[in-house]
């Protein structure tokens, strides 16, 4: 049975028990949705235009459904996909085998591209249909493999991972190997960054990073964070975050924590300053 959790706000909306605490609605309804004894609940209702959109993103993107309405009224207007900026796009229905881990697209110029995937849904193929399909999938690490395989049978895509997360998707037919970046298309640019996992990769596309599970925004701390308590080699991860900041990049696109954008310039700090909290941890 789903029970309302008693530190919602009073209203129409609630978050019930049955919440896994993947954190994915509070990432994209910052503020209005937070957690408390260890899963998210709203924090106050929903006011807005903008307010109700979000607490709809969360409802649909919700793995375990967990999101609900006692009025029990019905989406009026398409939430997803979230354009988040010019050719990028969250997808949303974040699938329960990936932890909740959010999925983007990429409008590149020689196709579609998908980084890391939902869960299978119609609506999601019907998008991606009317983007004439996927050039390919890009898998930023092993724990967000998602429904890739099915997305990519269904569409013929290529599939691209890390040779050290290959056994967590067999499938995939572009194996990425060593810690060099490597060309995926033009302007496209697979960064290994081993830490997370041992075959962590992010994507650089005109100074957007989508950073799987190895970098994120912290929207209540407001500053750049990645994984401790998730992590295959702390030290390889702090290395790997060196590295990356040779390239400039003034969006972060994450799995699992918030998206974020910032000047290269104060991004670039912000990861320096990142970088030398680890040191010390």
């Amino acid at each position: 049975m789903r029970t309302r959790h008693p530190r919602n706000a009073s209203g129409d909306w609630y978050v019930d028990t049955t919440c896994t605490n993947c954190g994915a609605a509070q990432t994209v309804a910052p503020g209005l949705i937070v957690e408390r004894d260890g899963q998210s609940v709203f924090l106050r209702q929903p006011n807005t235009k903008d307010e109700l959109r979000q607490a709809w993103r969360a409802r649909i993107l919700c793995p375990s459904a967990s999101i609900r309405t006692e009025s029990h009224t019905k989406l009026a207007y398409p939430v997803f996909p979230e354009e988040m900026t010019e050719r990028v796009y969250r997808l949303g229905y974040n699938a329960a085998a990936s932890f909740g881990a959010h999925s983007f697209a990429l409008r590149h110029d020689t196709g579609t591209f998908m980084i890391d995937s939902p869960r299978w849904t119609q609506t999601v193929v019907d998008q991606l249909s009317a983007w004439d399909g996927l050039a390919g999938i890009l898998l930023s690490h092993e724990d967000d493999v998602g429904d890739a395989q099915r997305y990519a049978d269904h569409f013929h895509a290529p599939v691209w991972n890390h040779e050290k997360d290959h056994a967590a998707a067999p499938f995939a037919d572009r194996v990425i190997t060593g810690d060099e970046p490597a060309t995926i298309a033009e302007g496209l640019l697979a960064i290994p960054v081993p830490g997370h996992s041992r075959g962590s990769v992010c994507y650089l596309w005109n100074q957007c990073l989508f950073s799987g599970d190895t970098l994120a925004w912290d929207f209540e701390r407001n500053d750049l964070f990645t994984y401790r308590q998730y992590c295959w080699s702390w030290e390889k991860l702090r290395k790997s975050l060196i590295r990356l900041s040779a390239h400039d990049f003034e969006w972060v696109f994450a799995g699992h924590g918030g998206s974020y954008h910032l000047p290269a310039g104060e991004m670039r700090a912000r990861l320096t300053a990142l970088i030398g909290r680890m040191k010390k941890q």
